[in-house]
């Protein structure tokens, strides 16, 4: 399924009137009309360029909320009040967008409040996640980075993470050639068919989606391979991997110190759909 998804500023706005600051439509980004108002105040400048400055912020934050930045943007609508206040902003807009280049329109309107000055629409595409199944020595080294960096109680030697895969599947995400995160998934066992699905995203990639889609990922292999039940495990001091979990509908059913060790581990288990 397509995914799409509201994003939400905090702007009393859009809570009065019925909107969502963007939409996530796949991989396209609908960033509706955004103003110079500091949402966290409510409060705006007199001045045009320091609206305008404000304007590109709000969009920013916009677009990472939805796993993409101002160098997507492919279109572009700026919305003045005022003729002469167009050419000011200039060096602003052309901060933001004169690496990339837009499609820009630029037009003369009333705004719905006679406090602003400016107003920007964005449409952005973002970049397309890969997911690929290591198979190479270079893979599984940022295979076992991405590991080490989440994990780093059960950080593993590069023979370890050899072993790892002999058994296992592993997986590596990129955004372009970016590294972005890491799975595995071990073969369904026992009478129940219990898989193992983990999930893994580097911290500053969080929040965008990008776990849900290496989750399901590796969830759509296991059921492949004849799952019934699907189980995760997650450091307790990983508190976003443990939320990310329990959204993706886990239970808790085990809490363990292994021996010789302090840091808490969290076991879960997802009951797959028909088993």
């Amino acid at each position: 399924m397509t995914e799409r998804r509201a994003i939400l500023s905090g702007s009393t706005f859009e809570e009065q009137i019925g909107y969502a600051r963007a939409v996530v439509d796949g991989d396209r980004v609908h960033v509706s009309g955004t103003t110079g108002f500091d949402y966290a105040t409510m409060t705006i400048s007199d001045d045009v360029v320091e609206q305008a400055e404000q304007c590109i912020r709000n969009i920013g934050a916009a677009l990472a909320e939805a796993g993409c930045g101002l160098g997507d943007v492919v279109r572009v609508r700026y919305l003045l009040a005022e003729r002469d206040d167009f050419e000011p902003c200039w060096p602003v807009l052309r901060a933001a967008f004169g690496e990339v280049r837009p499609a820009a329109t630029m037009m003369v309107v009333g705004l719905a409040d006679p406090r602003m000055r400016i107003e920007i629409e964005v449409y952005a595409r973002r970049p397309v996640l890969r997911i690929e199944a290591v198979g190479s020595e270079a893979m599984l080294e940022e295979w076992r980075f991405v590991h080490n960096e989440i994990v780093p109680p059960a950080a593993m030697s590069l023979d370890e993470a050899r072993e790892r895969l002999g058994r296992y599947r592993l997986e590596n995400a990129y955004l372009g050639d970016v590294l972005v995160g890491c799975s595995t998934v071990r073969p369904p066992e026992g009478d129940e068919g219990v898989a193992t699905v983990i999930a893994r995203v580097l911290p500053e990639f969080r929040g965008r989606g990008f776990g849900r889609a290496i989750y399901e990922k590796g969830l759509a292999h296991a059921r492949v391979l004849g799952a019934g039940v699907v189980e995760t495990c997650v450091l307790a001091a990983n508190e976003g991997g443990l939320r990310f979990a329990e959204k993706c509908g886990f239970v808790e059913t085990d809490r363990y110190v292994l021996d010789g060790e302090s840091d808490l581990w969290i076991d879960l288990r997802l009951v797959m759909a028909g088993s």
